[in-house]
């Protein structure tokens, strides 16, 4: 099944510059060949189900292992049955509204 998620991980107790392990993640939801896009709050990722969630799991079991002892994540998750829908359509269906 095909899901459009957005994520957001946040790594506690490694001060406030979040930057290096943000990175860390972006690199490994690129390399997972799902189609991405960080934004300001997090990350859009589209792609299957299963893909999806392991890609959402690495990022975690990575950062611990560069020492974060504790992460908060959200992930919002959206499918459809009656037609695939890109992260692009969706943006584009409110974007006509706008002119």
């Amino acid at each position: 099944m095909k899901v459009i998620a957005d994520f957001c991980i946040v790594p506690i107790g490694v001060g406030v510059s979040l930057g290096p392990y943000i990175a860390a993640c972006e690199k490994i939801l690129v390399k997972t060949g799902l189609k991405v896009c960080l934004h300001a709050n997090g990350t859009g990722i589209e792609g299957e189900w299963e893909p999806v969630l392991a890609a959402v799991r690495e990022c975690h079991q990575t950062l611990h292992a560069m020492g974060v002892p504790r992460i908060h994540s959200t992930l919002r998750l959206g499918t459809r049955t009656d037609r695939d829908q890109t992260m692009e359509e969706k943006i584009r269906s409110v974007e006509t509204l706008l002119d």
